[in-house]
């Protein structure tokens, strides 16, 4: 997170008074969208830790969410070697671009890993929805112990693929075993980024 001093060296003047703020999601990496900042703006963020811009077209701040409920969750900022552009890391609840899309740069492939962000987001509204016609839906429903059998049951046949030396059905079932997990994770209310916090700490 940004520093006190980190704050007073923003060159606002080399800017206009307006920052530019690229914003990241904290789990996939995704870039999500670009919004300015004044001083002010900076301030608000950092006060609620929900991401705040200064609206160019309304000339009044402007938390992003406020009317829709699609809140940024303030994770991280940091600076560029210049000291005047910042990088945001943000937990996005629902779409960040009006136009619905989970980024204003929808047209971007992005990083391979961020389907996996987008997995879990499907299955934590399945979570939620439990629409009976849903095979994700269906294994909530079915309670923990079905969930986690269908690990246990998806890691020995990963196993059993690799044992015998079959690729194809080693990536299957390796798909089916992340997914699988997924589930169990979201059933257990185990956020995956707690799970990717442990695998950084093993690494340190």
């Amino acid at each position: 997170m940004l520093t006190a001093d980190q704050i007073k060296n923003i060159d606002w003047e080399k800017v206009d008074n307006l920052i530019p703020a690229i914003v990241q999601d904290s789990l996939s990496g995704q870039v999500l969208m670009l919004g300015y900042m004044n001083q002010e703006a900076l301030d608000k963020t950092l006060e609620i830790n929900k991401v705040t811009f200064f609206s160019r077209t309304k000339s009044r701040l402007w938390t992003k969410g406020e009317t829709s409920g699609d809140f940024l969750e303030l994770k991280d900022i940091t600076i560029d070697c210049d000291n005047d552009t910042l990088l945001i890391m943000a937990t996005p609840f629902g779409p960040t671009c009006h136009l619905g899309t989970q980024t204003c740069f929808d047209g971007s492939a992005g990083f391979d890993l961020n389907f996996i962000s987008q997995l879990n987001d499907v299955i934590a509204a399945r979570y939620e929805d439990r629409d009976e016609k849903s095979y994700t839906a269906s294994l909530f429903n079915s309670g923990v112990k079905r969930m986690a059998q269908k690990v246990g049951e998806e890691g020995v046949e990963v196993a059993l693929a690799a044992a015998t030396d079959d690729r194809e059905e080693l990536v299957n079932e390796s798909s089916d075993l992340l997914y699988h997990l997924l589930v169990l994770l979201r059933g257990k209310d185990v956020p995956l980024k707690e799970v990717i916090d442990n695998l950084k700490s093993r690494h340190q």
